[in-house]
This record gives structure tokens, C-alpha cells and sequence, in this order.
């Protein structure tokens, strides 16, 4: 064998067994919690710690709180791998599956064992507006307080459902329009500084809990249909020995009379299995959304619009095999 050869071989061998260690090093000895922006960073940390002190325990591993000023803040953590394992909306979890290696491995369970929520317009009870009718003909004279663009109950939902489908934008069809999470919105509406908002019904028991006189003085004005129990998430690349015990830990977290307390705060009833195929329906919907908005487009050329609505209806058609195969 020429020396050269040798050489290469000498440096193959020992690059492969420089891998070795790197390999088995792979998992993690820490991992970080992303939590979405429903409220307060301050009240999500003392409603959250309990339940990560206990995944600190049953796993062994170190659990690092994460929290953002936004839901794009956590997609973003997961990305760049500053976030291993998240709660998030359906939407955002879309967003984290296709732009953050996410991939769903549970979803919650409502305390009333349901597996869905739903998306609600709120507004004051003295406040003269009953529906969603009244809330259309006069949104020029309205101030919406509006969620999260990543959210799916308070944005993609009800900018579907309740505004979409009755063409109305909104962003730009309102007196006003300010974007909040869940509880600032609730406070705004209570607190008379929008007229009306979009939230999570859960959001609303939280704080039937935490403030009842405030959530009293609240009504619901608009419900939509039933959205999927907001899913669990990690990063597809995490280890599986890791994964094993995060989802062993969540899957049967909330059995005993001290679990149920801890989660009852976070108005969780426990944990299921799921997948991807939870977030098919926030794809029709974002699809849809997607489609509306370029039928709409007048700055758009016939021919580019044809184009557009065309691969929008490729998609659609794609998904919609999908489910008729799962």
C-alpha cells in the first residue's frame, strides 16, 4: 500500500472513531420548554413550573423554561435549537413542523376529557352587540383586539370563519385593531379599551378561574367550530431515548389527585398521543385563507392568479387525499 493511501486510510479510522463518542454524546442532558405567549411571561412561569419540575424529576434531564414576547419567538427557539420540546397551538406547531424541524407527539385533553376548544369573539355584557351580524355592520365603529398572527383561536380561526368568509379583512376593516395574547385581550375588552376581541375558550376558563368577577362581566358573541386540543411538540432530531421518556412522562402525567390539581391550574386535563396529521385541518384552513387572499389580489394579472389559485388547489387536493387515505 502506497503511503499516501495509508494515510488517508490513518485519518478515516480515526475520524470514524472520533464519532463514535459524538454519537452516543447525543443525547442531551438538558433540554428547553417552550411555552406559547397566552399571558403574561410571569404567569405562565408560576402556572407552568410545577409541571416541569416533575419532567425535571421523572426524566432526569435539567428542563429550561423558555418563554417569548411572541409565538414566533418559540417556532424561532425551536429552529435554532434553543427549544427541544414546546406546547403550541395547532398553528404554530404548523409553522414549527415546517420551518423548525417540530414534529407533534401529543396533544391536550380538555378537563371535561373533550379533545378540542374553541375559537370565541367576546365583548362586554352591557355592550349592545349580541352576534356576529352586529359585530360586521358596524366593525367601521369597532375596536378588535385580535391574537397572535401565529394563533389559531383568536387569528386564523375566527379570520377565517367569522371575518373570511364574510369578506371582511380584519386588519384593515375595523376602527381599530390591536394584536394581544389571550389574557390582554380579555383584560382590554373588560377593561373597555377594545370593543371586542378574539380568544381561546380555554383562556376564557383560566380566567373564570383566576378573576370570576371579571370573567362575569364578559359574554361570548361568536363561537367557532371545534379546534384540535392544542398539540405537544418537539424537534424531530431529538434523540429517541429522550423522546421516550418526554412522551412517557406527558402521556401519563395527570393521574394522581396531585397531577390533576397541577393541571386543573393550567385548565388541562391530561395527555394523548397524536401526530402530524392533527394539523391537516389548519392546513386546509391557512390554505383556503391563502387562496381568498389571491382571488381578492387585483394587482395580480390574470395569468399570475390562475397560476397561483392552481398550486393553492394542488395542495388542497393533496391534502384532501390524505385524509381520505388516513
Amino acid at each position: 500500500m502506497f503511503p499516501v493511501q495509508r494515510r488517508a486510510l490513518t485519518i478515516l479510522a480515526l475520524a470514524a472513531a472520533a464519532a463514535l463518542p459524538q454519537a452516543h454524546a447525543q443525547a442531551p442532558k438538558e433540554i428547553s420548554f417552550g411555552i406559547i405567549s397566552t399571558k403574561s411571561s410571569a404567569n405562565l412561569k408560576s402556572a407552568w413550573q410545577p409541571l416541569l419540575e416533575d419532567l425535571q424529576q421523572a426524566t432526569g434531564l435539567k428542563i429550561n423554561a423558555f418563554f417569548a414576547p411572541d409565538y414566533a419567538g418559540v417556532i424561532e427557539g425551536m429552529r435554532f435549537n434553543k427549544v427541544q420540546v414546546a406546547w403550541m397551538g395547532n398553528k404554530s406547531a404548523m409553522e414549527a413542523v415546517d420551518r423548525a424541524q417540530g414534529e407533534v407527539f401529543a396533544r391536550m385533553v380538555q378537563p371535561d376529557g373533550g379533545i378540542g376548544y374553541w375559537g370565541f369573539i367576546i365583548a362586554r355584557k352591557d355592550s349592545p352587540l349580541q352576534n356576529l351580524q352586529d359585530v360586521l355592520k358596524q366593525r367601521q365603529e369597532l375596536t378588535l383586539g385580535y391574537g397572535d398572527p401565529n394563533s389559531t383561536s383568536a387569528a386564523l380561526v375566527p379570520g377565517f370563519y367569522a371575518f373570511g368568509q364574510n369578506k371582511v379583512d380584519p386588519t384593515r376593516d375595523f376602527k381599530r385593531m390591536v394584536r394581544a395574547n389571550h389574557e390582554t385581550n380579555i383584560l382590554a375588552v373588560h377593561g373597555r379599551q377594545v370593543d371586542i376581541a378574539t380568544v381561546a375558550s380555554d383562556a376564557m376558563e383560566r380566567m373564570k378561574l383566576k378573576q370570576p368577577e371579571k370573567h362575569d362581566e364578559l359574554k361570548v358573541i361568536w363561537r367557532s367550530p371545534l379546534i384540535a386540543s392544542d398539540p405537544m411538540v418537539w424537534r424531530a432530531d431529538l434523540d429517541a431515548g429522550t423522546k421516550k421518556k418526554v412522551s412517557d412522562f406527558f402521556l401519563t402525567y395527570g393521574k394522581q389527585p396531585r397531577e390533576k390539581e397541577i393541571l386543573a391550574k393550567l385548565t388541562i386535563g391530561g395527555f394523548m398521543k397524536s401526530d402530524n396529521n392533527q394539523l391537516t385541518p389548519i392546513r386546509q384552513l391557512s390554505l383556503v385563507a391563502e387562496r381568498n387572499k389571491i382571488e381578492a389580489d387585483v394587482n395580480l394579472s390574470a395569468d399570475d392568479k390562475n397560476r397561483r389559485l392552481q398550486a393553492v388547489d394542488v395542495k388542497l387536493a393533496e391534502l384532501s387525499r390524505q385524509t381520505n387515505t388516513n
